[in-house]
């Protein structure tokens, strides 16, 4: 098996959530750290364009997007497992809850302006209109919460939340599973990140220990790697055989045809490729990159778009 190579920045809360899981699964992986902010030329070299964080590389196959990721590490290692098996449907949809208004409700409450002092207070003026006009490209014709309705919707939020851990440990079994890697993640950032908005945790002890269980998993075995290494081994390997998975035609677009994949609202840049396949959980482009010579480049269904190019 190649090696895990996760393409991540140190405050990227999606990026949190899969360093965890990697260290939950106790995986050992190569860690090559990214830039936050566009340009992002080796990231694109391997993805064709798609540009969010994290990026999963095994050898020439290139993953993007955290929710299939994960359905990628419980392949190579199923245990512990991410779906408990008596709670794997609710597991997915607390997941995609928290991974999307959750999140979004968490980030507009750490960018009110204490937040925002804490993240770029140190930094000069420039680094927060680089970060703001980038994140603006990314969420173009996005509908965001003000910061004073996140703030309220955060409060009801973790309300929630609370009544669940008020008399069990994790959020849907006994152990932690993909919920509670997705609801921790954005929480996170708010808590390590924008401290000065934290005080929203503190009606909610529960909440704060269930963190404390989380992150005291750990990241597992990362190793450095540079992003030169890692496009070196993009092109010193062979995507995985495609051969005989099971094509769902949902599109009326044939296998073999020119395609671009966008996601539906962060995040516009396509990539374009051939469609080599598409079967119930995703899509794979095969593309080439004068760098990183034949890559496949994979999306799950649910949060993408594909469209004949």
């Amino acid at each position: 098996m190649p090696d895990l190579i996760l393409h991540h920045y140190a405050t990227s809360p999606f990026s949190e959530k899969m360093r965890l899981i990697l260290g939950h699964k106790q995986l050992a992986w190569k860690s090559v750290h990214i830039p936050p902010i566009m340009p992002k030329p080796d990231v694109q070299a391997l993805t064709g364009g798609y540009r969010r964080t994290p990026v999963l590389q095994v050898g020439a196959d290139i993953y993007c997007d955290t929710g299939l990721i994960c359905d990628v590490l419980e392949h190579h290692q199923p245990v512990p497992s991410l779906y408990p098996p008596q709670h794997k449907g609710l597991t997915r949809i607390m997941a995609q809850w928290a991974d999307s208004t959750l999140f979004w409700a968490a980030m507009a409450h750490a960018m009110q302006p204490s937040g925002l002092a804490d993240m770029f207070g140190q930094l000069p003026p420039e680094a927060g209109k680089a970060f703001a006009a980038d994140r603006g490209a990314m969420a173009a014709g996005m509908a965001r919460l003000r910061p004073a309705d996140a703030t309220a919707a955060l409060k009801s939020y973790l309300r929630r939340l609370s009544e669940t851990l008020e008399t069990q440990d994790y959020l849907v079994d006994a152990v932690p599973v993909l919920a509670d890697f997705s609801a921790y993640h954005p929480l996170w950032y708010v808590r390590t990140r924008t401290p000065s908005t934290a005080g929203v945790f503190e009606p909610f002890p529960s909440v704060l220990a269930w963190m404390d269980r989380i992150a005291a998993i750990g990241h597992g075995q990362p190793e450095k790697m540079t992003s030169a290494e890692a496009i070196a081994v993009a092109a010193a390997g062979e995507p995985l055989p495609v051969a005989g998975e099971t094509f769902q035609d949902d599109h009326g677009i044939a296998l073999g045809s020119r395609v671009t994949v966008t996601a539906e609202a962060f995040g516009p840049e396509p990539t374009e490729g051939e469609l080599v396949a598409a079967t119930r959980m995703h899509f794979t482009l095969r593309r080439q990159d004068a760098r990183a010579g034949t890559v496949h480049v994979h999306f799950p269904r649910i949060g993408f778009v594909l469209r004949a190019a």
